[in-house]
């Protein structure tokens, strides 16, 4: 597998994935992206900030997709609960991570959260967070075996809240 920028070309391939992602968290009875979200527009967005990713397989078809920043995340300013660093602290943010079916559960997520802390290493950035819908428990399974700390509730732009989880790089 590869981890690769994305670009407006791949925007297609990108949304099929996330059509797949919304089907499977709907056929779990989890409510999180059954609303539109995230949109073609996002998606484009996500790509002009330089911050959208595809996974490649060993044949170079795209399996996969997210976002991961290290710019600040205005929604993780206020959490219900407690950070393991400072709010202030540069951290990266992984958004968005979805998968194709025939590739769920073939280690595609670990894959991307281990190629995404290996560039904050490199770059000295010393934690990653990210944040789940309360109902995702798969999510919440694969963040806890990777080392993620639970540390609150963040509040959305929309209003909803997510479980938000930080790991110590």
């Amino acid at each position: 597998m590869r981890l690769k920028k994305s670009n407006i070309k791949d925007v297609p391939a990108i949304m099929n994935i996330i059509a797949d992602a919304q089907q499977y968290l709907a056929s779990l009875k989890i409510d999180q992206w059954q609303d539109g979200y995230p949109t073609r527009e996002q998606i484009e967005l996500d790509i002009k900030n330089n911050d959208s990713y595809i996974v490649l397989n060993n044949e170079e078809a795209i399996i996969g997709t997210t976002v991961f920043s290290t710019k600040k995340e205005p929604t993780y300013q206020n959490i219900e609960g407690q950070w393991l660093t400072h709010k202030e602290t540069r951290h990266g943010v992984i958004h968005r991570l979805a998968v194709s079916n025939p590739y769920r559960k073939s280690g595609m997520a670990k894959f991307v959260f281990k190629e995404c802390e290996e560039t904050l290493r490199n770059n000295k950035i010393t934690s990653m967070r990210i944040d789940t819908h309360k109902d995702n428990v798969g999510m919440q399974k694969l963040l806890n075996h990777l080392g993620y700390q639970y540390c609150g509730i963040i509040t959305l732009i929309s209003g909803a809240k997510r479980l938000a989880f930080e790991k110590l790089i």
